[in-house]
């Protein structure tokens, strides 16, 4: 973790950094989907800081999640005072689900459904964010780009995302320094869609990952490999799509 002087200077300085980009943008405000989770509590916490609690809206968006991810996204909303909607995508899974099935003759993989629920969720934000003239703030931490633990087109998705340089536990010192619930900040990071915790779906501690971004090595070679493997893997997941290049006359880049 970076030092605590150092953390303290990154952390005003991103709060800064959203400040200056929503008004460089000209956008009315922030929409950031509320999970509940440690990550998103901390950014809205940094986008209040950064424009307001009028200026940020929270959405908070079930795809048959637990009830309890509910009430952990209104306690973050009630704490800052930040309105809260609930657009439940249920239905809209299970119809979407039902007619690909349909087309294709057969099952969606497990997966493949998995990924559906926070792309739904990022077109949720973007329809709303769109309509009330807003940015979309990302809420993704540096651990789970790293080893690709994300969602292409879906969590990882945003207009742009303060957090995305911070590791997991300076993520939860920030949020400590943003009176961040407590219960938030120490729960189990859990995306709410498999019934596991994170750690539990990768098999790996965000601590391993951490201290792989800090030093490059762990003792246990398993899981260095493993994190190492995951690493090159899920690189298409933190570049822009690739696209085929050819010197060509384009007067616009000129502009």
């Amino acid at each position: 973790m970076l030092e605590e002087k150092r953390l303290k200077k990154e952390a005003e300085n991103a709060i800064s950094w959203i400040k200056e980009y929503v008004e460089r943008a000209n956008a009315k405000g922030i929409i950031i989907g509320n999970s509940g989770g440690k990550d998103s509590a901390t950014v809205l916490a940094m986008a209040v800081k950064a424009i307001g609690k009028e200026k940020v809206l929270s959405v908070f968006m079930p795809c048959f999640s637990s009830k309890n991810d509910f009430e952990d996204a209104k306690l973050v909303s009630e704490c800052f005072k930040v309105q809260l909607l609930k657009v439940d995508l249920s239905n809209s899974f299970m119809e979407m689900e039902k007619e690909i099935n349909n087309q294709i003759k057969g099952e969606l993989i497990k997966e493949s459904t998995i990924n559906m629920k926070p792309r739904l969720r990022m077109t949720t934000l973007y329809a709303i964010a769109q309509t009330l003239g807003y940015l979309v703030i990302g809420t993704g931490n540096l651990c789970e780009a790293m080893v690709g633990y994300t969602t292409k087109w879906g969590d990882n998705s945003s207009d742009f995302n303060p957090i995305a340089n911070f590791t997991v536990n300076e993520v939860i010192k920030i949020g400590e320094w943003l009176e961040v619930p407590e219960k938030i900040l120490r729960k189990p990071p859990d995306d709410g869609l498999g019934g596991r915790t994170d750690e539990e779906k990768m098999g790996i501690k965000y601590n391993q990952i951490e201290q792989m971004i800090e030093t490059g090595n762990i003792s246990e070679e398993d899981i260095k490999q493993e994190i190492i493997k995951r690493y090159k893997a899920s690189k298409h997941k933190r570049n822009l799509v690739p696209s085929y290049k050819f010197d060509r006359k384009n007067c616009l880049k000129e502009i």
